[in-house]
């Protein structure tokens, strides 16, 4: 019959814990309950600026676009609004893309929205 250690679960715990605090400053990152708080409030973080770097990205997208449309004397906000009403199925990625790398195929979109 084998013997099972007590307290190696805990201690795998902790290890876990103190394995994720690695690289934190200070006692963050050798002593548990300090590197315990951190690893929680980073996890915390990081769900949260997931979420965030969606909506930035979709902010800059918006920014080229409507930066582009300035030589075609058009809103973004009218222009969004046209290429809903035309059923355009191109989305602000794909349009902020097209309008740095392609500006003549940009041209062509505008024309057909406007129409």
């Amino acid at each position: 019959m084998t013997r099972v250690k007590r307290g190696t679960l805990k201690n795998k715990r902790k290890s876990k814990i103190l394995a994720l605090a690695k690289g934190f400053t200070n006692a963050r990152n050798s002593k548990y309950k300090q590197a315990k708080q951190a690893v929680l409030r980073a996890g915390q973080h990081a769900f949260a600026h997931r979420r965030k770097k969606k909506r930035e990205f979709r902010k800059f997208w918006q920014i080229k676009i409507s930066g582009a449309l300035k030589e075609y004397e058009i809103s973004y906000s009218k222009f969004m609004d046209l290429v809903h009403k035309k059923d355009f199925s191109i989305n602000r990625k794909m349009l902020s893309e097209i309008a740095k790398e392609n500006p003549e195929t940009f041209a062509r979109i505008v024309e057909q929205v406007k129409k």
